[in-house]
């Protein structure tokens, strides 16, 4: 058994399909969920933690229905919202101890310490928090969301906003729950966390995962590597075997290719026999950035579906 399994879950808003039958098996792994916005991942979250009720399909957690037992299903969850959700009027530690009351921990000031402590805040527990920086309360949520020991951690893009320590702080913290057995569900805009942390990812568009694969695996399905190449003059008609022109991008010519180094070389040489003047020659391998640009391509923003602005439409009427 899966901590979490979607079958066909749905959400409608009016006309518009905002999940469109997502089917997931996520188990003791860090799972990311990546896609543009509006593309359902919000919704998805909200409704894998019963904030949101499905309109088709189920999904269970720890085997319990998000439908037909959602107590069960908040008692092995917990939620950190990309909003903040401490207050700044209380201490650290103050915080923390609310939390573990709410969810009837025993002992609960003991339950709080040692949640600080794991997310290294014991050193300013005691403080109030707003004089802490964005990353020690993304920290301090954390700590809240632990309290009662939950078999899943649900996490809306956790490191926004923050710096590059902070953002790496965070997932260290994430990486160490993860080998501690916790199940956790991430959303992030950030392709290189993503890239670098999550076991699994699933990249969302228009409410339909298009994709679900470790990271090296998409990379690896969907693009080559990439050879960036600056030079004057016009593009032959023929090029090497293998190598596939891509575009140009500020300035520089693209192509995909297997062995960049070998084609990249061979490409050049091509080039400079055409009568072109080759200024410089680059190879990379591909990222999750050009995965996500090859599967779901520009976002129109314009298009994107928001809650605030579904809400917003409901009272207008």
């Amino acid at each position: 058994m899966a901590a979490i399994e979607t079958f066909e879950l749905t959400k409608h808003f009016e006309s518009l399909v905002a999940v469109d039958r997502l089917d997931l098996a996520i188990d003791r792994e860090i799972f990311g969920l990546l896609g543009p916005n509006g593309s359902g991942k919000t919704t998805t979250v909200k409704m894998l933690t019963t904030l949101l009720a499905p309109t088709e399909g189920d999904a269970t957690i720890c085997g319990h229905s998000v439908i037909g037992d959602p107590l069960a299903v908040r008692e092995q969850i917990s939620y950190v919202p990309q909003d903040m959700a401490v207050d700044p009027k209380l201490t650290g530690r103050e915080n923390v101890i609310f939390f573990a009351k709410v969810y009837g921990v025993p002992r609960p000031r003991e339950v709080a310490d040692e949640a600080l402590a794991m997310l290294d805040l014991a050193p300013r527990a005691d403080d109030l928090v707003r004089t802490y920086s964005g990353g020690m309360r993304r920290r301090l949520e954390l700590a809240q969301a632990l309290v009662h020991d939950p078999a899943v951690l649900f996490l809306d893009e956790p490191t926004i906003g923050l710096d590059v320590a902070g953002r790496k702080r965070i997932w260290e913290h994430i990486t160490a729950l993860k080998d501690r057995g916790m199940t956790v569900f991430v959303t992030t805009h950030y392709m290189d966390e993503a890239d670098q942390a999550c076991d699994r990812i699933g990249i969302i568009d228009h409410g339909r995962v298009v994709a679900t694969d470790t990271p090296v695996a998409l990379k690896a399905s969907v693009c080559r590597d990439i050879i960036s190449i600056r030079a004057d003059g016009s593009l032959p008609d023929e090029l090497p075997g293998g190598v596939a022109f891509l575009g140009m991008t500020d300035g520089e010519l693209r192509f995909e290719a297997d062995r960049g180094d070998e084609a990249g070389f061979a490409l050049s040489h091509v080039l400079t026999n055409a009568g072109m003047t080759v200024r410089s020659v680059s190879v990379r391998q591909p990222t999750l950035d050009d995965v996500f640009l090859a599967l779901v391509g520009e976002s129109d923003e314009t298009e994107a579906f928001d809650d605030r602005r579904f809400r917003r439409m409901l009272r207008r009427r």
